[in-house]
């Protein structure tokens, strides 16, 4: 069997299957049909590394999002069968805006200076997460947008778990709601293991902490303390952290409390800011 070429992306070091490579420029897309790797020097926030992927789209609905999840495994960025699992049950079609490109890999905005993250960043952070959202397990989506990623939690912890989604624009917590009612995931929000919250996630959700895992989905300048407050003794915490040049961190809490924190990866992500911020007071 052929070796499966390298490809690094954020950081991090991916299979690139056997095929025309795409570089990326800030003007075009340029074809190499023996490229030996991808030409990043342009790479932009809204443009996904693993190009082939983003310009990979077969049909809609399910059959859609089983290829994006399909073509995610391929490259090597799922490699947890449990998440595999569970993005292919939750079609991300339900959680953009009509008419977007929901099964190509890059983000996509959803209004209000927000944006829903691309699969490949879904993908990564549910295996970071993964052993945290066992069954039974409390969950926190900081930044929860469309709701999405928070489906995702609710569908690993399950009914006896509890998964929390905060974000600070209530138009966009009134469309996760109806997101998610039109999803598998639906039932768990009807039994109250999953809810939707309007409220300024950087100061967590006290009500049902402490949680286990805890994911922030917006870049904020340092850990906010009420999320590190809340996060379980034993649990993990998700977030890119910095301005410009941000990283997504990977925040323990032992046991004892203490806290200890690793790079995964260089990031890009809207910043996690007021509401008024956000949106520019409107």
């Amino acid at each position: 069997m052929r070796a499966c070429p390298s490809l690094t992306a954020y950081g991090r070091h991916y299979c690139a299957p056997p095929r025309t490579l795409v570089s990326l420029t800030s003007t075009s897309l340029h074809r190499h049909n023996s490229a030996p790797f991808l030409n990043f020097s342009l790479f932009t926030a809204f443009r996904s590394p693993f190009s082939r992927m983003e310009q990979f789209q077969t049909g809609t609905g399910s059959t859609g999002n089983k290829a994006m999840v399909e073509n995610l495994k391929r490259f090597g960025v799922i490699s947890s069968k449990r998440v595999a699992e569970v993005m292919e049950a939750l079609d991300r079609g339900l959680f953009v805006p009509v008419g977007s490109s929901a099964y190509t890999d890059t983000p996509l905005p959803i209004g209000y200076n927000a944006t829903i993250s691309a699969p490949h960043m879904h993908a990564t952070c549910l295996q970071l997460l993964e052993d945290k959202l066992q069954p039974g397990m409390r969950a926190l989506d900081v930044g929860s947008g469309t709701g999405y990623l928070t489906g995702c939690f609710a569908l690993m912890v399950g009914a006896e778990g509890r998964v929390v989604g905060v974000d600070h624009i209530p138009e966009l917590v009134d469309m996760s709601i109806k997101n998610v009612e039109k999803s598998v995931a639906g039932s768990l929000l009807q039994k109250g293991s999953l809810s939707l919250h309007v409220g300024d996630g950087r100061k967590g959700w006290k009500e049902f902490a402490p949680y286990d895992a805890i994911h922030v989905g917006a870049a904020a300048s340092e850990v906010p303390q009420a999320l590190l407050d809340q996060l379980k003794p034993g649990g993990r915490m998700v977030i890119p952290v910095g301005t410009y040049f941000q990283e997504l961190k990977v925040i323990e809490k032992s046991e004892d409390g203490s806290i200890k924190a690793r790079t995964e990866t260089s990031v890009r992500y809207v910043p996690l800011t007021s509401r008024d911020e956000q949106t520019g007071g409107f």
